[in-house]
């Protein structure tokens, strides 16, 4: 296991920067709101050759009306419990502030090293501010800004110097398939994983590692084991009216671009809307495995046609890629979820599937023999050869003897044979003609 550090302080003293300094990404949203961080957010670090993954925690607050204040409080001792190290970080600006003296209150119980990070000292005057800190009782501190990066060297050999001494390990780290739970806001999303994950709830590790701040959580029940990643709703572009929540689409987009698939949730009391198959196209777009969801199917009038007709409207919007694993789910009365997951887990399988060459020749020749792609000015194409390209998504090369004559229309006949008969449901296919 990697050696955790978390980073913890009252609102808006830099957590984040800090967070995003250290993982050289803009996964923590950062906001002059005091409150923005909500989540622990967990990404990987690197220093002097020692990697270790960081937690950015939502500042600590005691005594506030707000709903989400009491669940951060919560957030961070579970941050301060998981790490080795702790970062305290304060704002010089603001010198010590009553809050800051309950985190250290907090944080002089602990038995693990905490280092006290001074944020914002970028000249020799805010360096002489910084001496008031040494009434927080934890000892010496290190001075730096986050916005600038200047003392954060100092601060990370401190923070690799206190990590503990741990055994080597002894396996290779398994990289789960993430699953990426994508939507429009208030389709069910996080109402399905917590209904997939059930009472359970400590069993399951938001597990550290995550470089991306859609936060993941580590399935492993029914024989099953995977990430699986809760995004935030994705809006319409229009309706993206506050800056937090832009950021927040602009993460589920790059959950969308990490995961292996995307569990695409809609909501069946409105249907298969404009905003659903952006979603869809954009899962497609960057080759990702898709399977459709229809939540909340509990709420809908429904007759013996019903599914049927509801699953036809849908791929006629997906046309031409229909070939696509569609359920109709409640995440409220955990409907159908299991068969949810086996279809998720197939469609993974799917993508990572290959195709011996020899097999692939025999069938694909005869196919093209039986309906070659048409003649082009009285110039015949003639194809021989065809494989499946070693990349992580199913990509197949024709070799031609005249590739600019072969069109859209036939290239997506080749991929309808490959559908029929290799299972590829629910997986983006490439098809590309070279010459030989």
């Amino acid at each position: 296991m990697n050696n955790i550090v978390a980073i913890v302080g009252r609102p808006n003293v830099g957590k984040s920067t800090l967070f995003n300094r250290l993982i050289q990404r803009r996964e923590a949203i950062v906001d002059s709101v005091s409150g923005v961080t909500r989540d622990r957010n967990y990404g990987k670090s690197e220093w002097n050759g020692k990697e270790f993954s960081v937690i950015d925690t939502g500042g600590y607050v005691r005594g506030s009306d707000d709903v989400f204040e009491g669940e951060i409080r919560k957030q961070v001792e579970l941050a301060i419990d998981e790490a080795d190290v702790i970062i305290f970080v304060v704002d010089v600006e603001e010198g010590i502030t009553p809050m800051d003296d309950i985190v250290a209150r907090l944080l002089r119980k602990v038995k693990k090293p905490v280092l006290l990070a001074v944020n914002k000292v970028d000249n020799s005057m805010r360096e002489k501010d910084a001496l008031e800190f040494y009434n927080l009782g934890l000892g010496d501190f290190y001075t730096f800004a986050s916005i600038s990066g200047s003392g954060t060297g100092d601060l990370l050999d401190a923070v690799i110097d206190a990590f503990p001494v741990k055994p080597e390990p002894v396996q290779e780290e398994v990289v789960l398939p993430r699953f990426a739970v994508v939507g429009r806001p208030n389709a069910g999303k996080s109402s399905f994983i917590n209904a997939l994950i059930g009472k359970e709830r400590f069993m399951v590790t938001d597990i550290a590692g995550t470089t991306r701040d859609a936060i993941d959580t580590k399935f492993d029940r029914f024989g099953f084991e995977f990430n699986l990643v809760d995004t935030a709703g994705i809006r319409r572009k229009a309706k993206v009216k506050e800056d937090l929540e832009f950021y927040s689409v602009m993460r589920s987009v790059r959950a969308i671009e990490y995961s292996d698939i995307c569990i695409l949730i809609i909501d069946a009391t409105r249907g298969f809307e404009g905003q659903d198959q952006s979603i869809f196209w954009l899962a497609e777009k960057n080759r990702k495995g898709v399977v459709i969801l229809v939540n909340k199917w509990d709420l809908v009038e429904k007759d013996t046609m019903s599914t049927r007709d509801y699953e036809a409207k849908i791929r006629e919007e997906l046309m031409p890629f229909t070939d696509v694993p569609i359920l109709f789910v409640s995440a409220l009365t955990k409907q159908r979820l299991l068969k949810a997951l086996e279809a998720t887990v197939q469609v993974f399988e799917n993508r990572k599937q290959r195709i011996a060459t020899s097999k692939f020749n025999e069938f694909m020749l005869k196919v093209i023999e039986a309906y070659p792609p048409p003649a082009t000015k009285g110039k015949y194409v003639k194809i021989k050869y065809c494989m499946q390209l070693p990349t992580a998504t199913p990509q197949f090369v024709f070799f031609a003897n005249m590739p600019q004559y072969v069109k859209e229309p036939y290239k997506r006949y080749l991929e309808n044979k490959i559908r029929e008969n290799w299972d590829f449901s629910g997986v983006p296919i490439d098809i590309y003609i070279r010459e030989k």
